[in-house]
């Protein structure tokens, strides 16, 4: 990476903080860089700026410094489950090599190299759950989505590119009809789509041969948290014995939620299911706009993420694995989710 300039420096620790780092720090806690996906990658940028920056002369100095990079990128969004994990991964493996026979060059090489990992992980996380998911799909299948979940329009899209010939039902998705860009994304990939509203979910499920939407937040005992109205879909597929697969990503798996923290819901504002100039004809009236739900772990047939299929009680074996969470461990940070606009 190229170099970088210094600014700021850190009393605690007293190392200079590398300006674009601060900058991207910035821009993470504005919200300028967005999305699970962006900010987990940005995320992992920002550790390897301070990894090609650090001019530490010993791997104690390093680490402390490491640290403290790690502490400001988590202070930007301490609520936001990709960038912890994000941060987690690399951290995990930085201590654990610390902790072998490296120089300190080595340790940021190593660094460099774990955050490298995770942001081709990421990018390659998509492409690889679409070819597991696409395998559960076969020809003549009726399959419904919610919301506007790039995992799973990715799956029926690679279903499409297998040859499989098969129909999908899309949801507006209230308040914001996100299930609109679905059903023209999936009609512009020659994919025969039916937009319905939320609430003929349950009508149209008997027909329905599997149900596969996208995910949030992946909590530790495989519950799932997505886009308002998914646990309804979900409580009404089981009804009708119809399967329901979640597509995610490993780093939207929350390590906080093994101790027992809930996950926090967004509350969006009102004037997104009422116009202003019409709050006013229904004074006195409370409106409650939650952006998400949760579909709890009985109502999931299977989770397809980009290191396979797993069954919804795999979850915890996913962030032991993944990012090195253990008994006694409460750095996990806390999960939330917020509407992306």
């Amino acid at each position: 990476m190229a170099p970088y300039t210094y600014e700021n420096p850190l009393p605690e620790d007293g190392f200079l903080l590398p300006k674009d780092l601060a900058k991207l720090a910035n821009d993470i806690k504005s919200m300028r860089i967005r999305g699970a996906a962006e900010i987990g990658r940005a995320a992992a940028d920002g550790l390897e700026l301070f990894a090609s920056t650090s001019k530490a002369s010993d791997i104690p100095a390093y680490i402390n410094e490491f640290d403290s990079a790690y502490d400001l990128l988590l202070n930007t969004r301490p609520t936001a489950v990709s960038l912890a994990n994000a941060l987690r991964y690399v951290k995990h493996r930085t201590v654990k090599a610390s902790k072998n026979s490296l120089d300190v060059d080595e340790l940021r090489a190593l660094t460099i190299r774990a955050a490298e990992d995770f942001k081709k992980s990421s990018l390659e996380a998509v492409r690889r759950i679409s070819e597991y998911g696409a395998k559960r799909i076969k020809n003549g299948d009726l399959i419904m989505t919610h919301c506007n979940s790039s995992v799973a329009i990715a799956i029926l899209k690679e279903a499409k590119r297998q040859g499989k010939d098969f129909n999908v039902y899309a949801t507006e998705t209230r308040p914001r009809f996100q299930g609109r860009l679905t059903a023209a994304e999936l009609a512009e990939a020659g994919i025969p789509v039916t937009l319905i509203v939320d609430s003929a979910a349950r009508y149209f499920m008997p027909k329905v041969d599997k149900v596969i939407v996208g995910s949030d937040v992946v909590t530790a005992n495989g519950a799932v948290v997505n886009k308002i109205g998914t646990a309804q879909i979900a409580l009404a597929a089981k009804e009708a014995r119809v399967r329901v697969y979640v597509g995610a990503e490993t780093y939207k798996f929350s390590p906080s939620t093994v101790l027992g923290e809930l996950v926090e819901i967004e509350e969006r504002p009102v004037e997104e299911i009422i116009p202003k100039k019409e709050l006013e004809n229904i004074r006195g009236v409370k409106i409650a706009n939650p952006a998400f739900d949760v579909t709890p772990a009985d109502l999931i047939d299977a989770i397809i993420t980009e290191r396979g299929i797993i069954p919804p009680q795999a979850a915890i074996l996913i962030l032991m694995e993944e990012y090195g969470w253990k008994i006694g461990d409460e750095d996990g940070g806390r999960a939330m989710v917020e509407e992306e606009d």
